[in-house]
């Protein structure tokens, strides 16, 4: 059972990785990134505060990693931070004693960061499941991957440690599935085609991600045009890498920011709370069994209502 309440005072065990032979010849950075769910930029800090020892020692972010090299990420404890189980309402699509399948709805925090101590996913997850994975620590229990704040749709959750393993690996190998519908902004031209560049924190607002001609992590999204209407074209979007903000940062690189999108220049002639992004479905195979899994999210009203007003659909 989860505690109702996790405090990360007094948490001083490091979590420990250590480097084996295909990972070696890794930045420290990069290696840490693909097995966490924080941002290399994160993890540099962490490394610069000293945080991060590589063989009892602290190294710089730029590190070369070795087979066998022990990593040991200890915690940071900058402020108290409680983080309580909380009875908020989450759409749990499937669940069994390994996995979790949500719906996260537009609005919603996945975990607890600054600015967003609860009321979160995490705190929910608290409450509803009576297990979840410790592979992130105490503030991300069972994350395996993230949505935004005001991105909807599927995201699968790991109940124990095996499984967050499993699925992560999924996720790296691309064998697992993550598909979105978006409505962008403009007509789109092409039918298909396959969006790959670097994505980078922005030098404008480090807050956001931009393309990169000079660094960054490469990130590839495929798309297809689902229907075109005379100002805008719903499209399905694939990841093949997930990087922060990706399908919202390679929507606006091909000039058709997604709508409602306004840190990345969205049109919102709707009054929408936020961009019409929708994790719509999400194929993975399942830890244990190996049965191939396929969960399917219909898209929110307020998604449905933009595109019944475009298609002149009357209520």
């Amino acid at each position: 059972m989860i505690e109702e309440i996790l405090t990360l005072d007094g948490q001083e065990e490091p979590i420990k990785y250590v480097v084996e032979n295909a990972d070696c010849g890794q930045r420290v950075d990069v290696y840490l990134n693909a097995k966490t769910s924080d941002s290399r930029s994160h993890i540099k800090g962490l490394l610069e505060r000293g945080k991060i020892h590589i063989n009892s020692t602290v190294r710089k972010a730029g590190y070369t990693l070795r087979t066998g090299d022990v990593i040991e990420v200890y915690p940071e404890e900058v402020r108290q931070l409680n983080l309580t189980a909380q009875d908020l309402p989450i759409d749990i699509v499937y669940e069994d004693d390994d996995i979790a399948v949500v719906n996260k709805a537009q609005g919603m925090v996945v975990h607890p960061a600054a600015g967003s101590y609860d009321g979160t996913l995490v705190n929910a997850l608290l409450f509803h499941l009576k297990s979840l994975s410790s592979i992130n620590g105490v503030v991300r229990p069972g994350i395996v991957h993230r949505l935004d704040k005001d991105t909807s749709g599927l995201l699968v959750i790991a109940k124990n440690d095996a499984a967050h393993i499993n699925l992560q690996e999924q996720i790296a190998s691309k064998s697992a599935k993550r598909y979105y519908y978006a409505l962008v902004d403009g007509v789109v031209a092409k039918d298909e085609g396959v969006i790959e560049t670097f994505i980078d924190r922005s030098q404008k607002d480090r807050k956001l991600m931009a393309v990169s001609r000079n660094g960054g992590r490469v990130a590839i999204t495929c798309y297809k045009v689902l229907e075109r209407f005379s100002k805008y074209t719903l499209m399905e979007y694939e990841l093949k890498t997930g990087r922060t903000h990706q399908i919202r940062v390679h929507s606006k690189h091909i000039g058709h920011s997604v709508v409602g999108d306004n840190s990345y220049g969205g049109s919102n002639a709707f009054g929408l709370d936020g961009q019409l992004l929708h994790a719509h479905k999400l194929i993975l195979t399942h830890p244990v069994s190996g049965e191939e899994m396929i969960f399917e999210a219909p898209l929110p009203n307020y998604f449905q209502n933009v595109l019944d007003k475009l298609r002149g659909v009357k209520n």
